[in-house]
């Protein structure tokens, strides 16, 4: 397929925190591609965070998840007929509103076709359609480089910062580039996403005991505060909390060093991911074809984990939870945000500790990561 001719390109990537990460290998294949083009990236309010220090793109336009009118005037100023190239990551109205706005060639994502849709399709110079059950999102939005004749890249791309070290050195009481210690995340954003405080406390308990020091990364929300308070009762007094003092690019920093990485399914699982860091994933309702967080290296054009089971690909060890149920691809069993999944409560700290002496080597595990 010939190349798409460009000098200005607007990626539209209006989604969650992760969602924009697992944006990168696209955004990496279009500036090897356009390597003297502007590169600009449309997201939502305050989910630009993992694009800090990413050389491939020149500006972050930003619009608010649900604009007012007034919001919609200065984007509108922003954007209108600004590039020769937009590319929508997503497959909803407004983002191919947007792509039709900003350039007079668009590549897009579309939903399968039902006769409310087609103007999607209309509109459009190239497409391909939306797979939310058996393609993985990365390979999904590489499948836009396709279109624009491009090569791929598969490369999650983490954010960065020059003054992360030093910050963290500040922030760790104690010698974090020397001593091996484990990073957990514990919170997700959304309920149905949760572990148990008692799974995460006999985790806790386990690495301790193994000699690792432990450092726990959140949010600064007060839910997330008082969680994490509740996690720490009890807990030996070298288990550190930075939840809401680090920056993205600070996160990544910490996990690279770190000797193993585990989280439920949230942006920090991902992220730890692309850092090559032994990541531990622990999935309830999601599926993990779609969501599974990307491996390090890994640069095949084929989904890398399957729907069921424990899986190891790569550096990511993914521990679904209990019952043939899983995944059901719902919002917890009672189907919203803020239910219950029965799958990740009746998963137990024993079983997941027990995963993880058999899929992860004990002397790597004590063993503190060499970072550049």
């Amino acid at each position: 397929m010939k190349k798409y001719s460009a000098h200005k390109i607007l990626l539209i990537a209006t989604r969650q925190i992760g969602d924009v990460l697992l944006v990168t290998p696209l955004l990496r294949s279009l500036r090897r591609a356009y390597p003297k083009a502007v590169i600009d990236i449309l997201v939502y309010n305050n989910k630009g965070g993992m694009l800090e220090g990413n050389p491939d793109y020149n500006t972050l336009i930003f619009i608010a998840e649900h604009p007012n009118f007034s919001e919609y005037q200065i984007l509108f100023k922003q954007i209108f007929r600004r590039y020769d190239l937009a590319i929508s990551t997503l497959a909803g109205d407004k983002p191919l509103i947007y792509a039709l706005l900003a350039a007079p060639k668009r590549v897009s994502l579309v939903p399968s076709k039902r006769w409310q849709d087609v103007w999607k399709r209309m509109i459009v110079q190239a497409w391909t359609e939306l797979d939310n059950q058996n393609t993985h999102t990365i390979i999904q939005n590489l499948r836009l480089a396709d279109l624009l004749g491009i090569a791929r890249c598969y490369e999650v791309v983490i954010p960065q910062a020059i003054d992360s070290i030093e910050k963290l050195n500040k922030q760790i009481p104690f010698a974090w580039q020397k001593q091996a210690f484990a990073v957990l995340h514990l919170l997700p954003m959304w309920h149905y996403k949760r572990w148990t405080l008692k799974g995460w406390k006999a985790l806790i308990q386990y690495l301790t005991q193994l000699g690792l020091r432990v450092v726990l990364t959140g949010g600064n929300s007060q839910i997330e505060k008082v969680y994490l308070r509740e996690a720490l009762l009890n807990l030996p007094n070298t288990v550190i909390n930075l939840a809401g003092q680090l920056r993205f690019s600070d996160v990544a920093q910490l996990i690279c060093a770190s000797s193993i990485y585990i989280g439920p399914d949230t942006a920090v699982t991902h992220l730890a991911a692309a850092t090559g860091t032994t990541t531990v994933a622990l999935y309830g309702p999601t599926n993990p074809r779609k969501w599974a967080p990307w491996p390090f290296n890994y640069a095949i054009n084929q989904t890398p984990f399957q729907q069921k089971g424990i899986q190891k690909v790569g550096n990511v060890l993914l521990i679904p939870g209990k019952g043939i149920c899983v995944p059901c691809h719902k919002e917890g069993c009672e189907g919203h945000k803020k239910s219950d999944s029965r799958c990740l409560e009746e998963l137990e700290g024993a079983s997941v500790i027990e995963v993880i002496k058999k899929f992860c080597n004990y002397s790597a595990l004590c063993v503190r990561n060499t970072i550049s």
